[in-house]
């Protein structure tokens, strides 16, 4: 003896069943024109931003509603919006000569080719990629004693070809101020400008060398490097190691086609 509750519970299963069967064979069904149309819908919905954000869309073919998660790969079909990685730099071309003081002297001479960078302090010099030129080049020393030095490139629209010159207080405070709106998702440790500094510019820039310290007041310092693309170069001379010595530093910075 059945009671009419169990009856109905069957009944709800078969039409649950039957249901489902339909679906499959309408989806089986589809067109490949009418799967672009559905594609298409898909992709005027709005993005999952975070893990556990999820999308519901409903089929206007069948009925049945989808459910998209930030965590599944359907939602790449959306477009991922995700931050992606600066490509790797190809490695620069670097050499020294020995004629420190001729160098020097020429330079001294020449107007906005001498600065100090004072104790504790960094000093960005940041160089447009030029339309006419195809790498960039420079050649440094300084008077007495060594100083760290790293070149980077960031990967933004060029609006002036002018060189200019930024000057922070140290690596940290340098990347606190270039990276003030951009979010941190993880503690990044501090570089060492004696070993080579690796985590001086992050996010969109791209690392042509490391900062790390160069015997600038034996040799004169040049080196060079191809455009990896329209952007910025970012000549770093980094003094924060020092506590009590302020450093002359010399410098040529030009492009070539």
């Amino acid at each position: 003896m059945v009671s009419s509750v169990s009856q109905d519970v069957t009944e709800d299963l078969q039409k649950t069943a039957s249901a489902s069967e339909a679906q499959a064979m309408a989806e089986k069904d589809l067109l490949p024109e009418e799967q672009a149309q559905v594609l298409n819908k898909i992709a005027k919905y709005h993005v999952p931003q975070r893990s556990g954000d999820i999308v519901m869309i409903q089929s206007e073919h069948t009925g049945a509603v989808d459910v998209l998660s930030a965590d599944l790969e359907s939602a790449d079909l959306l477009g991922d919006h995700r931050k992606v990685s600066p490509p790797l730099m190809a490695p620069p071309c670097i050499w020294t000569f020995a004629k420190v003081k001729e160098f020097k002297s020429k330079l001294g001479k020449e107007k906005n080719s001498r600065l100090v960078v004072k104790r504790g302090e960094v000093v960005t010099i940041r160089v447009p990629t030029h339309p006419e030129g195809k790498r960039v080049c420079w050649e440094f020393a300084t008077d007495d004693y060594d100083i760290g030095f790293g070149v980077y490139f960031d990967w933004t629209p060029v609006t002036s070809t002018d060189i200019t010159v930024q000057v922070s207080d140290s690596s940290e405070d340098e990347d606190e101020d270039e990276e003030e709106e951009e979010e941190i998702e993880e503690p990044v440790p501090v570089g060492d400008v004696e070993r080579g500094s690796r985590s001086s510019l992050r996010g969109r820039y791209g690392e042509v060398m490391p900062v790390y310290r160069r015997d600038s007041h034996r040799d004169v310092q040049a080196g060079s490097h191809d455009y990896p693309g329209e952007g910025i170069y970012l000549l770093k001379f980094d003094n924060s190691y020092s506590l009590l010595r302020n450093k002359t530093l010399y410098f040529h910075i030009y492009y070539t086609s």
